[in-house]
Formats: C-alpha cells, sequence, structure tokens
C-alpha cells in the first residue's frame, strides 16, 4: 500500500528549501508519495504579516536555517534577490510579485503533470544554495529545470497563455493548506493531521508507519 501525503510548499521559504532533502530521502525509502504543492509565501499571502510579527521573527529565520543547513550538509544562502519584493527597512511588499508570481505559477503547471516535487527539487537549489547570484536572469533557472526533464519555455508559455488556470491551483492548495490547520511552510498533511516544519518529517514517519506505512523493497 502506498500512502499519499500533501507538501505545502513556499520557494521563499528556507525550511521549504531544507525540507526537500528529507522528504526526497523518506519518498525514496517507504512507499509514500509526496504531492508537493506549492502556495505564496505568508508575505503575499498576509502582506502586513511581518509587520505585526516581533522584529526578531526574520531574525531568528535566518539564523536558525543557517543552522539546520550547517547541521544537516545542506549547502545555504539567502537567495539573491529575494524572491519576493519587499521593502526591508518599512517592511513593505510590493503589490507586483514578478519573481514568486513565475516560481509559484510554474510550480504549479509542474503540479499539474504530477511532478512538482520534482519540479522543486531543480528549481529551490538555484536560489538557495548559494551557488548563484542572478537567480532569475539568463539561463539558470532554465538550465536546472531541464536536468530534471522540464521544458522552461514551455511551461512559461503555458502559465502566460492561462495564468488564470495555474493561479486556481494555486488557490485550491492554500486553501487546503489552511483546512489542514497550520499557515506555515513547510507543512505536510495527512488524513487532517498537519506536521509543520522540516523538523518534523521524523514524527510524519512515524505517524505513517503506526498506519502501516513499509519501506521500499
Amino acid at each position: 500500500m502506498t500512502f499519499v501525503v500533501d507538501m505545502f510548499f513556499s520557494f521563499r521559504s528556507p525550511y521549504s528549501y531544507l525540507a526537500l532533502t528529507k522528504t526526497r530521502k523518506m519518498v525514496n525509502s517507504y512507499n509514500v508519495v509526496v504531492r508537493l504543492r506549492p502556495v505564496y509565501p505568508i508575505a503575499v499571502r498576509i502582506p502586513n504579516f511581518f509587520k505585526t510579527a516581533s522584529p526578531n521573527f526574520a531574525k531568528y529565520v535566518y539564523l536558525d536555517s543557517t543552522r539546520v543547513a550547517l547541521h544537516d550538509g545542506i549547502p545555504f544562502r539567502l537567495p539573491r534577490p529575494d524572491p519576493i519584493v519587499q521593502d526591508m527597512t518599512t517592511l513593505e511588499v510590493a503589490v507586483d510579485q514578478p519573481y514568486i508570481h513565475r516560481l509559484t505559477r510554474l510550480c504549479a503547471a509542474a503540479q499539474a503533470e504530477g511532478r512538482s516535487l520534482e519540479f522543486a527539487e531543480a528549481i529551490a537549489p538555484v536560489l538557495w544554495d548559494g551557488s548563484t547570484d542572478g537567480w532569475n536572469e539568463g539561463d539558470h533557472l532554465a538550465r536546472a529545470a531541464s536536468r530534471a526533464g522540464f521544458d522552461l519555455k514551455n511551461l512559461d508559455a503555458a502559465i502566460t497563455a492561462d495564468s488564470e488556470r495555474y493561479e486556481a491551483i494555486i488557490a485550491t492548495n492554500e486553501k487546503d493548506h489552511a483546512a489542514s490547520e497550520h499557515w506555515g511552510v513547510p507543512t505536510f498533511a495527512f488524513q487532517g493531521e498537519p506536521f509543520f516544519g522540516q523538523d518534523r518529517i521524523d514524527h510524519l514517519i512515524w505517524r505513517l508507519q503506526g498506519k502501516g506505512m513499509t519501506k521500499r523493497v
């Protein structure tokens, strides 16, 4: 029997990126399918979020994600540029969001093909692993996508031709994310139970094993 888990994911979330390694290990080791479902980051979903959050929030996320990456041996650096357009002095989030809209819609297109986990695994490191400045320029994303079997030009054409279709996929993902009873990413959801954060994957595996999940032969 193969178990199915939803993974709500954002390209701006360091923890979403850091969760990919453990998620792939789980999928390779156990009879489980992870349906990665892209959502917009909380700064876009709730534009005033960082204005009302503790000023220590962002500082701690950076400190902790850097520590997790170092502990787990995952290359890590904040993306250059930030995938959302935000004034970090005023914390004002711009209405026009060309980077995160494109990334999230592209991943929604990959979700429609049933390969969104593979897409995120290909693209997220270009932003987060520290090897690429100007990840949004040139052919950085196209080459990464190609290595995973995606034609980025065709995906871009699809989302340009019918952006409403992919916005609808994202909206459904966000609705189901909220229904999982958590708001952060990454959130894994299984049978109505949320597991928030890359540090809850072991607990997710434990729950799945309790339901009868077995290792792959």
